[in-house]
């Protein structure tokens, strides 16, 4: 059985075939673009991808990251003393695209979207090679109207879902396109201890609404988490700690040996 979109043969999809096809679960990572610079960014998601990532997952800095915990707030506060834009990201992506056919997500925030345009960021996207859009804070209003433009830029909307959400479960999940982004816990970002004692009950609850992959994000930190959650979900999203990992490296100098052997004892994990 092949996971099904309702467009032909996204890159997100093609790859959670394979992976399918593998009888394994997907790893995505996430990283902020220009953290820290747009060059280094670069090179960080080729050692990602060659310690094992799937899908990588490229943060739009932003000056009030309401989703994001600390860890990602710097890496975003960061970015942007460098003064990077717009045109700077899809000129770095594009070339990122050049080097590699790994599934490429952008995590922005709205109102980037908005002030941008959203036709032109979408024109922007498709020609550098982006092949989805994670919106955080994206009004389920809006969600409907930018589904049906997106259709037309090879693209998928990756729909956001919470514990918190469970009467709207059903609508928010229905739009949903690629994957969906299973939130594991309350609040924001970052690495937690424990996981909330309903998130089995939320996955399944997704699950009946949805027939395409769904992925865990928010507080897996570690090798540890990942075997504690791979069995409920089709891929588990790995940020803050990635995120960290490159703030302990950027005084050293050596940012990307951290990341490829974080992700490396991440891939070893998910695939045991």
């Amino acid at each position: 059985m092949c996971w099904r979109n309702w467009k032909m043969d996204s890159r997100i999809e093609r790859k959670f075939n394979q992976i399918k096809e593998q009888n394994r679960k997907a790893l995505i990572t996430y990283i902020t673009l220009g953290d820290p610079s747009l060059d280094k960014t670069i090179e960080l998601v080729l050692e990602m991808e060659k310690a094992g990532a799937d899908i990588v997952e490229l943060g739009i800095p932003y000056s009030d990251p309401l989703a994001d915990g600390p860890v990602i707030q710097r890496a975003s506060s960061r970015a942007l003393s460098q003064n990077i834009n717009m045109e700077s990201i899809f000129s770095m992506v594009s070339t990122l695209r050049i080097k590699t056919e790994i599934p490429l997500v952008f995590l922005v925030y709205y109102n980037t979207v908005f002030s941008y345009g959203v036709k032109k960021i979408l024109n922007k996207c498709k020609k550098c090679g982006i092949d989805g859009l994670i919106i955080p804070d994206l009004p389920l209003e809006e969600r409907k109207i930018l589904n049906e433009m997106i259709k037309d830029y090879s693209m998928d909307l990756i729909a956001l879902v919470a514990p918190t959400s469970h009467s709207r479960i059903e609508s928010i999940v229905k739009e949903g396109r690629g994957f969906i982004y299973c939130i594991s816990s309350k609040g924001v970002t970052g690495t937690r201890e424990n996981f909330d004692e309903g998130l089995e009950n939320f996955i399944k609850e997704v699950r009946k609404y949805s027939k395409i992959p769904l992925a865990i994000g928010f507080g897996i930190s570690d090798a540890e988490s990942l075997r504690k959650l791979k069995s409920l979900a089709d891929g588990l999203i790995v940020g803050s700690a990635i995120v960290k990992e490159i703030e302990k490296g950027i005084e050293s100098g050596n940012s990307e040996r951290r990341v490829y052997e974080f992700v490396k004892s991440l891939k070893e994990a998910i695939d045991e």
